[in-house]
């Protein structure tokens, strides 16, 4: 169970707003491409090394499912693929006794099913709250969503930030809506989902990320998944340097979670990648790093399946919910 528990990393206790953090800071868009294409590039991953990857890319995601046709029945089958992700004669062949994903992530009217498939599994569950995807609905609403799904049982809460604030430099509203979000949330943990795909720059998204920061986020968070562009390595790249750059100014750790776009058990090898060669190896477990998805499931099964049996599987036999 401790290997879920987000507890396992002091909590961001936040800053004042320090706009000088950030104001002055510029981006190098080309370079921060460069450096995110070559990160994938210099390093190969092969054989069992892959497979030990593809493993922790399990333990470090959250097993998702945010649709408007969504029932208990579905939430109940995701929270048994959450538990039992990988066929047993594979985690036979793997080596191993346990391996479940790090959350099971749910509308807030899903988080009692949730809870109650999850009894006894040590799986935590998180909601989208405040609005998602598009947050336009009044502050107060959007609290009162955060303390809903928190009553109802839910250990994280994934918000979505005011993207107008960021548009227009609003720095100090941003904060405090940010801010009130986390004292909203109590004891459940904060994943402030920035929306890169509609902030225009990647400057912005340095802002973004480190005013998210300072109000207290304890997890930053690329995309909602609805959004024309979500999780990209460029992006990810200016995200994690801004929590670095939080890290070394504060002492405090701060999660990161890309989200949306990510298909392929190659795409979770590149953002653990990515992690581990700009924020070292204690950002690849679950209190520090999850990926947002649930059709890469499959397709990591399928890698690991074949890795084990040196055959590759149907995708329909790896079905989710």
């Amino acid at each position: 169970m401790a290997d879920h528990a987000l507890s396992n990393t002091p909590r961001n206790a936040g800053v004042p707003l320090q706009t000088d953090w950030f104001e002055s800071v510029s981006v190098n868009t080309p370079a921060a491409q460069r450096r995110a294409a070559t990160l994938t590039a210099r390093r190969s991953l092969k054989k069992e090394w892959q497979a030990a990857w593809l493993v922790n890319a399990i333990r470090c995601m959250d097993l998702t499912t945010l649709s408007g046709d969504d029932t208990e029945d579905r939430v109940r089958r995701l929270c048994a693929k959450a538990a039992h992700p990988v066929a047993d004669h594979v985690m036979k062949a793997l080596g191993l006794d346990r391996l479940t994903t790090g959350a099971v992530c749910v509308y807030p009217t899903m988080v009692a099913a949730a809870v109650r498939a999850l009894e006894g599994t040590g799986i935590p569950v998180a909601s989208v709250a405040t609005g998602f995807p598009a947050g336009l609905m009044p502050l107060d609403l959007r609290l009162a969503e955060i303390r809903y799904a928190v009553d109802q049982g839910a250990s994280e809460i994934d918000i979505v930030i005011t993207r107008a604030h960021v548009l227009d430099g609003n720095w100090s509203a941003l904060y405090d809506e940010i801010a009130a979000m986390r004292e909203a949330c109590g004891p459940a943990h904060l994943k402030a989902i920035l929306a890169t795909g509609e902030l225009k720059t990647l400057r912005n998204v340095y802002k973004a990320s480190m005013v998210a920061c300072q109000a207290g986020a304890d997890f930053i968070k690329t995309s909602t998944g609805k959004e024309s562009v979500n999780a990209t390595l460029p992006v990810s790249l200016v995200m994690v340097r801004a929590l670095r750059d939080y890290g070394e100014w504060t002492g405090y750790r701060i999660g990161f979670k890309p989200a949306g776009g990510m298909k392929t058990a190659k795409d979770a090898l590149s953002w653990q990648i990515l992690m581990r060669e700009e924020m070292g190896p204690d950002w690849l477990r679950p209190d520090l790093f999850r990926l947002g998805a649930s059709s890469m499931l499959a397709d990591i099964e399928r890698q690991l399946e074949h890795h084990v049996t040196g055959r590759y599987s149907s995708g329909s036999r790896h079905a989710i919910a």
